[in-house]
C-alpha cells in the first residue's frame, strides 16, 4: 500500500530518500492523532453523566465543557466529511492538471469512505485498503494514504481484538510494500521504522478507544444496577415499616378496644346496683381511650410537637408491665407480674417487643378465656436475653372452624423473630394456655419492633 506526502506530485517521484518518507509520515501521524481525538466526543460526555459531577453550570463556563458541549452539537457526519473535503482541496490546489485526475481520482477512493466509518467500519476499511492497493500498483504517492490511518483506527474501536489484529496485519503488510517500492538507496529499515509506528499507533488508539466505551458502558450498568438495587432497597424499608405500623395498630386497637369493652359490660351491669363501680368503670374507659389515641399519634408518626402527651408517655417497656397487669385485672382479668433481674440494660426496642407480647397475649386472654380466669406474666431479664411467659389458668374453649384465628399470634411471631427468638404458643398440659419466648439482646436485629 502507497505512503502519503503532502507536496506536489511532481516532487515526488519513485525512489526519493528515506527522511523524505519518513518526515511525510511524521506528519501524517501528527494530524491524525488529532482527528481521532476529535473524533467522538460522546465518550467523555457520558463520563461525566455516569460520574454525576452535578456542577452544572460551572462545567458550562469551562472551557473544556463548552468544546465538548459544541461538539455534541455538531453531528458527527460532519466530522467524518471534514478530513476528506481536505484531502480532495489539497489534491485540487497543488497537483498539476496533467497529474489531477488520477490523484484525485484516488483521493476520492480513499478518502470519500470515511464519511461512513462508523456505520460501517469494516466495510469502510475494506475499501480503503483495496484503493490504496490500486494505489500502490499504479505507483502514485497521495497525502490521502492517511485514510489508511483512519480507517485502522476505526475498525479497532468498534471491532474486537481479532479484528483489530487483522487489520493491523493487512495495513502492516502495506507498509511493507509501500517501503520495498519507495524506499531509496536500499534505507529499508530507516522508513520502515516509522510506518509501523505510525500503523501501531493508529491501532492502540483505536483500541483504547473501545477499552474506554467498555468501561464506561460497564460503569453506567453498574450505576443503573447500584440506583435499582437503592430502589429495591427504599421498597423493602418502606413495606417493612408498614408492617410494624400495622403489628403497633393490631396490638393498640385490638388491646384497648378489647379492656373497653370488658369495662363498659361491667358498668352496665353496675349501673343500678353500685353506681360507685359504675363511675370508676366508666373514667376507666375513658382514660384507656385517651392512652389508645396516644399510641396511635405515636405510632403514626404525626404527633406535633405542642402536644404534650409526648413527655408524658414515652414507648411503653418493661417498667409499664405493672401498669398493664392493673388495668387487666380492671378489666376483669387479674394478673400477676413478677420480672426476674434487672432491665436497665435492655434496649428500648427489646423492652418495647416485651410489652407488645404480654399486652397481645393477655388481650387474647381476656377475649376467648371464661370469666374467673386469672393470668400470670413472668419475664427473666438475664446479660443476653429476655424470657417472657404469660399463661392463664383456663381452660380456654377452641375456636370455631370457620372463625378467622386473627394476626395476634402470627404478629407475635414475627416480633419474637425480629428480636432473635421462637415463639411458642398453645395449650398447657395442665390446662390453660401459655406464650413463651426468649428474645435475644445484640442478636437478630433488637432494632425491631
Amino acid at each position: 500500500m502507497a505512503t502519503g506526502h503532502p507536496g506536489p506530485a511532481a516532487g515526488l517521484r519513485p525512489r526519493e530518500g528515506a527522511g523524505l518518507i519518513l518526515r511525510s509520515y511524521s506528519c501524517l501521524l501528527r494530524s491524525a492523532a488529532g482527528l481521532m481525538r476529535g473524533a467522538d466526543p460522546r465518550p467523555r460526555l457520558r463520563l461525566y453523566a455516569v460520574a454525576g459531577s452535578g456542577r452544572g453550570r460551572h462545567d458550562d463556563r469551562s472551557a473544556e465543557g463548552v468544546t465538548v458541549r459544541h461538539r455534541d452539537r455538531v453531528p458527527p457526519l460532519v466530522w467524518d466529511s471534514l478530513l476528506p473535503a481536505l484531502l480532495l482541496l489539497n489534491v485540487v490546489t497543488t497537483y498539476p492538471a496533467r497529474e489531477l485526475p488520477v490523484a484525485a481520482a484516488l483521493t476520492a477512493a480513499l478518502a470519500l469512505p470515511l464519511v461512513w466509518r462508523r456505520r460501517a467500519p469494516l466495510a469502510v476499511f475494506a475499501t480503503v485498503v483495496a484503493a490504496a492497493f490500486v494505489q500502490w500498483l499504479v505507483d502514485v504517492q497521495l497525502p490521502a494514504d492517511v485514510a489508511l490511518l483512519v480507517a485502522l483506527y476505526t475498525a479497532a474501536a468498534h471491532t474486537g481484538r481479532r479484528g483489530t489484529l487483522l487489520a493491523t496485519a493487512v495495513v502492516e503488510g502495506g507498509a511493507v510494500l509501500a517501503c520495498l517500492r519507495w524506499s531509496s538507496n536500499g534505507a529499508f529499515l530507516t522508513p520502515f521504522v516509522a510506518l509501523s509506528a505510525t500503523v501501531v499507533a493508529a491501532a492502540v488508539l483505536g483500541v483504547n478507544v473501545r477499552t474506554g466505551r467498555a468501561y464506561l458502558a460497564a460503569v453506567q450498568e453498574r450505576a443503573e444496577r447500584l440506583a435499582l438495587h437503592q430502589e429495591q432497597q427504599a421498597l423493602l424499608a418502606v413495606a417493612e415499616e408498614r408492617a410494624r405500623i400495622t403489628r403497633e395498630m393490631h396490638d393498640i386497637v385490638t388491646h384497648n378496644l378489647s379492656v373497653m369493652v370488658a369495662l363498659t359490660d361491667a358498668a352496665v351491669y353496675a349501673q343500678h346496683r353500685s353506681p360507685d363501680r359504675a363511675t370508676a368503670a366508666m373514667l376507666q374507659i375513658s382514660e384507656t381511650g385517651r392512652q389508645a389515641l396516644t399510641d396511635m399519634r405515636r405510632s403514626l408518626g404525626v404527633l406535633r410537637a405542642d402536644e404534650p402527651d409526648a413527655e408524658r408517655h414515652p414507648l411503653p417497656g418493661i417498667a409499664q408491665l405493672a401498669a398493664l397487669a392493673d388495668q387487666m385485672a380492671g378489666a376483669g382479668l387479674p394478673t400477676g407480674l413478677e420480672v426476674r433481674g434487672g432491665h436497665a440494660h435492655v434496649p428500648a426496642t427489646a423492652q418495647l417487643t416485651v410489652y407488645r407480647l404480654v399486652q397481645e397475649a393477655l388481650t387474647n386472654t381476656l377475649k376467648h378465656a371464661p370469666a374467673g380466669t386469672r393470668a400470670t406474666v413472668l419475664v427473666d431479664c438475664s446479660a443476653g436475653s429476655v424470657g417472657v411467659e404469660v399463661t392463664d389458668s383456663g381452660p380456654r374453649p377452641a375456636l370455631p372452624a370457620a372463625a378467622p384465628s386473627g394476626h395476634g399470634i402470627p404478629g407475635m411471631r414475627e416480633r419474637a423473630a425480629a428480636n432473635g427468638g421462637t415463639l411458642r404458643a398453645g395449650p398447657l398440659p395442665g390446662g390453660g394456655w401459655g406464650v413463651q419466648t426468649r428474645l435475644l439482646l445484640g442478636r437478630g436485629g433488637t432494632g425491631a419492633a
